[in-house]
């Protein structure tokens, strides 16, 4: 902090590639390397809003980074609540409460979004249809239950206890 109060400038620099100049965050991040440096902050900094929207966050990764990057999701839901866009089952699988949207054409032509609260089973499928387009797959659907075990067995109990609200 200043003298003043006010804080202090900074400017956050990307490196994106290898032999490649770093230039302002603000210029060259994508979306998903926005939401991922955002989310990076607040795990490293602390603090912010009660209430933090990630969209994008999971963009252009997938395999043992979306775990990890689950992983540090849920660590920063232990204190204020996480509402993340996904389309990645890792992700998902590790959200306390999932909800499904799903847009559709009604008879009229208008598109239409609906958003339904899944639980129990339905997690189960809509997980296994984000894994392999296929709902009723058993190998997607063990897949599934596997992601969602890991899910439960890696939220950062550790960290703090977590909310009941």
């Amino acid at each position: 902090m200043g003298e003043d109060g006010a804080g202090d400038a900074v400017a956050l620099l990307l490196g994106a590639n290898r032999g490649e100049p770093v230039q302002p965050l603000s210029k060259v991040a994508s979306g998903g390397e926005l939401a991922r440096t955002m989310l990076a902050l607040r795990l490293v900094v602390g603090g912010g809003a009660p209430t933090m929207l990630f969209d994008e966050v999971d963009a252009g990764v997938g395999g043992a980074a979306a775990l990890a990057l689950a992983g540090a999701l849920a660590e920063v839901a232990v204190d204020r609540q996480v509402l993340v866009v996904t389309h990645l089952a890792q992700v998902a699988a590790f959200a306390d409460h999932q909800v499904a949207v799903r847009k559709s054409v009604t008879d009229d032509g208008r598109t239409v979004a609906t958003a339904e609260v899944l639980s129990g089973e339905q997690r189960v499928v809509e997980l296994s249809r984000m894994l392999s387009g296929h709902p009723d797959s058993r190998t997607a659907r063990a897949h599934a239950e596997e992601l969602l075990g890991a899910g439960r067995d890696r939220r950062p109990s550790t960290i703090g206890p977590r909310r009941a609200d």
